[in-house]
């Protein structure tokens, strides 16, 4: 039999992951509010993980949970709600309707990381976020920790590709500013190979930084951007204000390479 693949949260880089294992001829289903923005091919589970009194029945016995789902809003509450919380949620609702889940694998972020001097950081890197997003999230990445099979959480730098417009935006608008803060990018494409990658292999790490294999400073991805669109470069930061500094670490992708 195929494996059973469920993917919580199955936006674009779910979607792309989606595409991938239907390829590989798993039965693949999609968990989300809007069901009807699934891959063709992906089976629909109408769900939201935030509230579980309406998950209704699990559709299946999955053997694998990828859990993708994304915040709406950029607030603590919100944040707890769907990455601590509502992973919680359907944790118990697979694990009561018999689920083998052989492997479960969660997107977390490199926001984990509260580096802020343009450190190297791996997965052995120190995490103290200073900021709630980071927090919340190593709350989720304890429960993955704990889950009864083979968990795994991966540290997702800044995606970029198809779609994700916000930088080009901020571009073309006249809105961008020249810092040498370091910034950390990975391909959507590239986001769902490390999943589809992870799902296959033996004995895997329990913690994946998944990231592009250079750096590169805001500096750097503004002013090409500008070129790119025949705009003059935007100028340089003046002082930021308490607390509003940009993060700045560089990421190191050794382990997933």
């Amino acid at each position: 039999m195929s494996d059973r693949v469920l993917i919580a949260g199955c936006g674009g880089v779910g979607n792309a992951l989606a595409t991938r294992l239907l390829a590989d001829g798993c039965e693949v289903w999609g968990a989300r509010r809007r069901v009807e923005a699934l891959p063709t091919g992906v089976r629909p589970w109408r769900l939201d993980v935030t509230d579980p009194q309406n998950f209704g029945a699990s559709p299946a016995a999955f053997d694998y949970l990828f859990y993708t789902a994304s915040a709406d809003r950029r607030d603590e509450e919100q944040y707890r709600s769907v990455y601590v919380n509502g992973l919680r949620n359907l944790l118990r609702a697979l694990r009561r309707a018999g689920s083998p889940l052989r492997r479960v694998v969660f997107t977390s972020s490199t926001a984990v990381y509260g580096q802020n001097q343009g450190e190297w950081v791996d997965e052995s890197a120190v995490t103290e976020p200073a900021r709630f997003n980071g927090r919340v999230l190593l709350e989720a990445e304890a429960l993955v920790r704990e889950a009864p099979r083979t968990g795994i959480s991966v540290r997702l730098s800044g995606i970029y590709g198809p779609g994700r417009t916000r930088l080009v935006r901020k571009v073309w608008n006249g809105e961008a500013i020249v810092t040498g803060s370091w910034t950390n990018r990975i391909h959507a494409d590239d986001c769902a190979g490390v999943l589809h990658h992870l799902m296959r292999l033996e004995n895997p790490k329990a913690v994946y930084l998944g990231s592009d294999d250079e750096p590169a400073t805001t500096a750097d991805v503004v002013t090409w951007l500008s070129a790119e669109m025949g705009l003059p470069a935007p100028p340089p930061a003046g002082r930021t204000r308490a607390g509003t500094e940009p993060l700045n670490k560089r990421c190191q992708n050794t382990r997933l390479r």
